[in-house]
């Protein structure tokens, strides 16, 4: 069984721990997953209610087409200010339009993310979840990757290269691949 992903990154920064940690994700994925990086994040304009009656941007579009032709949607993410980065909730408010029919509704999905601090990205993916109530997302409960202290994990051109986390993400993806199963028709 192939399952398609669409991997989104919270972050617009190009040498961003969360890019890397995807990249990670797209190497390491297991057989018969592909996970295909959504990069338009920046390109998104602010949510207006009055754009969205018009019709949506191309920008928005194109996020939506992505998610849509995906059977599941993994999100790396930092977490600013104890919350979701302000592109990507943007982003997941363009996207939950219209309320209950969007590219959002019922999907399966996975939240991950590191962090040079000690948090680990654990508040933003409990408010990520939350958001996703919203949408009937199903988010994928554990295992969690939630990694603090992240940055020497990487090396100089953002590759994941630490051992055990790359074993952790994997195992991550494993469950990840069984989740999206119990979904898919």
């Amino acid at each position: 069984m192939s399952i398609r992903v669409a991997g989104i990154p919270g972050s617009l920064r190009e040498g961003s721990l969360n890019k890397g940690l995807l990249r990670a994700a797209v190497e390491l994925a297991p057989a018969g997953m592909e996970i295909k990086t959504y990069t338009g994040l920046g390109d998104i304009p602010p949510y207006n209610e009055d754009v969205f009656a018009k019709g949506d941007p191309e920008p928005v579009a194109v996020m939506k087409a992505a998610i849509s032709e995906a059977d599941a949607i993994l999100i790396s993410t930092p977490e600013y200010n104890y919350g979701v980065p302000g592109v990507l909730k943007n982003a997941i408010d363009w996207a939950s339009r219209p309320a209950g029919k969007s590219v959002l509704n019922r999907k399966p999905a996975a939240i991950m993310g590191c962090s040079p601090g000690l948090g680990g990205t654990i508040r933003v993916q409990h408010a990520l979840r939350q958001t996703f109530v919203f949408t009937e997302t199903y988010v994928m409960v554990q295992p969690e990757i939630k990694i603090p202290s992240a940055a020497p994990l990487f090396d100089s051109s953002g590759r994941l290269t630490d051992d055990n986390t790359r074993q952790h993400l994997k195992k991550f993806l494993e469950a990840f691949v069984v989740w999206v199963q119990r979904f898919k028709s």
